[in-house]
């Protein structure tokens, strides 16, 4: 069979290398391709639709995969069926479900699918008037086609004012912002969740979460993804259920019963907040950069799935998927997703063997001779799978590592949210703070409030190593038969209290020095760092309760995985404070 692959990102890259993979291909190609692309596939690097249909027919393409939305909004699909070649992808007519917003929306409302409110706009001076009766966050959507980057949030009116200035009079986005749709602000957690489907059959693939933001924690502009991970643990079987019930089929009735059937595959962007999932927008092609992990996940042959929903016949099919976790992190060119330079030759390529388990998917190159250069926003996708989220993103950021050129930047904290997911294990009690005096409960507060950001279980008493030893005693015990593995000693002066639990525990413990004498709390410090032989006690700064939960966090993190995440993220909002306050 001789396929036809259209698009020219990463997504295509990931198509193309699965269906190269395929052994009912005989010839496959690629329009209009990349760089990366040209090693497994023929390039065309043909973008108008009468000369891909031309050469189409001269190469005796059975089968086209469209990839890129654009080519289907525009009415590819039909031109291609009307020369007799079996088509993955939907209809122009079922298309506008990405194409237009304001679409998009009145078929939810009409459909009651679970969506934000919202309300649309031709003229920039009404839309400007709605925002002063709602709220902020503003979220405001170029209802055409804008490469995923036609989404503003605000937080304040004067913003929001620009944003719509930028869609609706500069023309931003072109033609895409001739109507906007302002809507409710989301809260909750966002997800991707994708369906193969014949029009009225439908399979459903992993979940992935999409990292928009081009910075770490979600800050800075949209993209068009910086990265993703899967599965989404935020998609549990009860949030699976009703994304099904109250969206899937939903939609695909809907689409039916408005006399355009749903053909292809069919992105649903959720946000879900209290285990109930609303639909951001759809799309109606893979994802970029989703696609790439689930072509990694994808144990079936991806050319008999697509010829199955172009002839109608998904439900002869049983697709499988490889149990493991899979992760990319985009590299990016410095400036994206504004202005950028290309040009630029990519360094350390060849160190990343590409394997089943790691690929690197080109997005944005061009090849020159026996190199690479930059030639777009977001240029590679650095892919890896896992037996677990954990093992997946160790090998995505050791490869990402690896490769570079000048002003390259990727996001630190792709997976982070499912990481922080992940706390099966996690006991009743993690650490046990004892403090030796009543009056050292600020201290104390400063390690409760690390443990309650970090999701740690946590206990805090008052009990004296002179004057209760017993009580002392009893609570060590009990505390480690309840999971304590980390204990915190807070104590001044002699600051005998570190050394008598460390005595009592075979656990780590942290001792607090407190300033509560003339010494500034020297003496609590000196006394806790000369404890005898075989009886270690750790220690921080004096009156430092919050490095104490730090160090007990980083000690946990080596059981718990979770934690990694809780502290790497930590550290991460401290580096945007230190940048923030220049």
């Amino acid at each position: 069979m001789n396929v036809l692959i259209i698009g020219a990102g990463g997504r295509e890259h990931a198509l193309a290398w699965k269906c190269k993979q395929s052994q009912k291909v005989t010839s496959l190609h690629v329009t209009p391709g990349n760089g990366g692309i040209e090693s497994i596939a023929d390039c065309w690097y043909l973008t108008d639709h009468e000369a891909i249909l031309s050469r189409a027919k001269t190469e005796k393409i059975e089968l086209v995969i469209i990839g890129q939305e654009d080519y289907l909004v525009n009415g590819l699909t039909e031109q291609l069926e009307a020369a007799g070649i079996a088509v993955f992808g939907p209809s122009q007519q079922a298309a506008r479900l990405e194409g237009s917003k304001v679409f998009a929306k009145e078929f939810m409302k009409r459909h009651n699918i679970p969506t934000a409110g919202f309300e649309k706009f031709e003229d920039v001076n009404a839309a400007k008037a709605y925002l002063k009766k709602i709220d902020a966050p503003f979220v405001i959507k170029a209802s055409g086609l804008a490469a995923g980057k036609g989404v503003l949030i605000c937080e304040d009116i004067e913003t929001a004012e620009k944003g719509l200035d930028e869609i609706m009079v500069d023309k931003q986005f072109g033609e895409a912002g001739d109507h906007v749709v302002i809507e409710e602000f989301l809260e909750g957690e966002e997800a991707s969740f994708f369906v193969f489907t014949d029009g009225t059959n439908y399979i459903t693939l992993p979940t992935l979460q999409d990292h928009k933001r081009q910075l770490e924690l979600d800050q800075g502009l949209n993209t068009g993804g910086m990265g993703c991970y899967s599965p989404a643990p935020v998609v549990d079987e009860s949030v699976t259920d009703k994304v099904i019930q109250q969206v899937v089929e939903p939609t695909l009735r809907g689409m039916v019963q408005d006399g355009h059937p749903y053909k292809g595959i069919l992105y649903i962007g959720l946000m879900i907040d209290a285990g109930q999932p609303r639909v951001v927008e759809y799309n109606i092609r893979f994802g970029d950069p989703e696609c790439q992990p689930l072509m990694m996940l994808l144990d079936s042959d991806m050319v008999e799935i697509a010829m199955a929903v172009a002839n109608n016949s998904l439900d002869t099919l049983s697709v499988k998927w490889k149990a493991q976790a899979a992760v990319i992190v985009i590299l990016a060119s410095g400036g994206y997703p504004g202005s950028y330079e290309k040009g630029f030759t990519i360094q350390g390529l060849e160190e990343v063997e590409s394997s089943e388990k790691q690929m690197v998917f080109h997005a944005g190159t061009r090849r020159d001779q026996n190199r690479y250069l930059t030639a777009g926003g977001r240029v590679l996708g650095v892919t890896c799978l896992g037996d677990n989220l954990e093992e997946a993103l160790k090998l995505a950021y050791l490869n990402s590592a690896r490769i570079s050129w000048p002003g390259s930047q990727y996001r630190r904290d792709i997976g982070l949210k499912g990481l922080k997911r992940l706390t099966r294990g996690k006991k009743e009690l993690q650490v046990a703070v004892i403090m030796g005096s009543a009056s050292d409960r600020k201290i104390a507060d400063k390690a409760a409030a690390i443990f309650d950001q970090c999701n740690v279980a946590y206990e805090i008493i008052v009990s004296s190593a002179h004057r209760t030893p017993e009580r002392t005693r009893q609570f060590i015990h009990d505390a480690e038969q309840r999971g304590a593995e980390v204990f915190i000693a807070i104590a001044g002066m002699a600051a005998h209290l570190p050394g008598v639990v460390a005595a009592e525990t075979r656990f780590p413990v942290i001792g607090v020095p407190v300033n509560a004498s003339t010494m500034g709390g020297q003496d609590a410090l000196l006394s806790i760092v000369q404890m005898p032989p075989g009886i270690p006690v750790a220690t921080v700064g004096i009156d430092r309760g919050d490095n104490a939960a730090l160090l007990a966090v980083q000690i946990l993190s080596i059981s718990y995985p979770y934690l990694k995440a809780y502290h790497f993220e930590y550290r991460l909002q401290m580096e945007q404070k230190v940048i923030a306050s220049n």
